[in-house]
């Protein structure tokens, strides 16, 4: 089983590929587009070596993770992608953001169309750390009478 990955991984490191990362809350995610070829009419998308269907069980995520793909009408494309932390529709936003940079990485023209859609935007939004002498972030500890 290992030969059979290393040998993979030796194919795919010949061919030519754009690289970006794309980040959401703690989730980061390390995007690969692959370069194209012209006999492929297909997306072809694995999240840490899973189809990302298999990894990704909701629809929503899909075509959180596809939307660059349609609106640039990309039919033929080959994206690997390493994830990690956080949760599931963050992770889905991080590689939504990778594959975005990788395809303007591209080519440059693609920019104008996916900025306006907000694909290029980083959603800087984080959980607020706890406070001491709090419960939670803003929470303060329950007052007793008695």
């Amino acid at each position: 089983m290992i030969k059979k990955i290393e040998k993979i991984e030796k194919a795919l490191k010949m061919e030519r590929y754009f690289e970006a990362i794309g980040r959401r809350k703690t989730s980061v995610a390390r995007v690969r587009v692959f370069v194209n070829k012209a006999g492929e009419k297909s997306i072809h998308i694995l999240v840490n070596g899973k189809d990302f269907k298999q990894y990704f069980p909701l629809v929503k995520q899909h075509s959180i993770i596809t939307g660059p793909f349609k609106t640039l009408s990309i039919s033929n494309s080959r994206v690997t992608v390493q994830v990690g932390g956080g949760g599931l529709l963050s992770q889905a936003e991080a590689i939504r953001l990778g594959i975005s940079r990788a395809l303007v990485a591209e080519k440059s023209e693609w920019r104008p169309k996916l900025k306006v859609l907000g694909f290029l935007k980083r959603d800087p939004r984080m959980v607020e750390s706890k406070k001491f002498g709090s419960r939670k972030a803003r929470r303060p500890q329950q007052w007793r009478k008695r």
